[in-house]
């Protein structure tokens, strides 16, 4: 008899995986991150900014991984996605933010401060200062921004136009050249092993 149920309900143990991966956080980032790359291939010139998607780089702690990087002559924009439900809340010098949903906070580290460690690899292995950044933080999932947050913390529908609106040219196109030769030689390859060694790096971090 229960061989019987089993074949009969056989097809809900698949069904159950899918929905377990749907909901897991790895995949919702993943979503997020191929969103942002979605629309920022169809809304930024391909001439004019060059991108470089989940870029992981070594680092003097192991390792730092990327989201999306684009290179044009009006600055290098660092871009952090988070893919988020409920009501945001934070301030830029605050280490923790907020994230309400249907009144269950929960805290998750200011992408900003960690978007600042992104850049600061990059000035590093780059060489150049730091007013040739832009820090730009995009929330893809269905939330609300309720804190007064400023121009670079962006929604899904809005980050193309903070990119675009920076027109003071930065950097010489060689510049630009030589900036995305520099990144395609040091990132390490996107593989299975470096994700799973970053994650490690990561997990020794926050033992620390």
């Amino acid at each position: 008899m229960l061989w019987e149920l089993l074949k009969q309900i056989w097809w809900l143990i698949p069904l159950f995986l899918i929905i377990s991966l749907l909901k897991s956080p790895t995949f919702k980032g993943w979503f997020g991150e191929k969103m942002v790359e979605k629309a920022a291939n169809r809304k930024l010139p391909h001439d004019s900014y060059h991108d470089f998607q989940n870029v992981t780089l070594a680092t003097d702690e192991g390792s730092t991984q990327i989201d999306h990087i684009y290179v044009s002559r009006f600055g290098i924009f660092v871009v952090e996605t988070k893919n988020y439900k409920g009501w945001i809340y934070g301030k830029v010098k605050d280490a923790k933010w907020t994230q309400n949903i249907y009144g269950k906070k929960h805290l998750f580290q200011n992408p900003l401060r960690q978007n600042y460690k992104h850049i600061k690899t990059l000035e590093s292995l780059l060489d150049l200062p730091n007013d040739v950044f832009h820090s730009v933080i995009v929330f893809t999932g269905e939330c609300e921004l309720k804190s007064n947050f400023p121009a670079n913390i962006c929604r899904l529908g809005n980050f193309t136009d903070y990119i675009l609106s920076f027109d003071q040219q930065k950097l010489s196109d060689i510049q630009v050249q030589q900036i995305c030769q520099l990144l395609a030689k040091n990132r390490l390859d996107n593989t299975l092993k470096t994700r799973h060694q970053h994650i490690q790096n990561l997990k020794k971090q926050h033992h620390k």
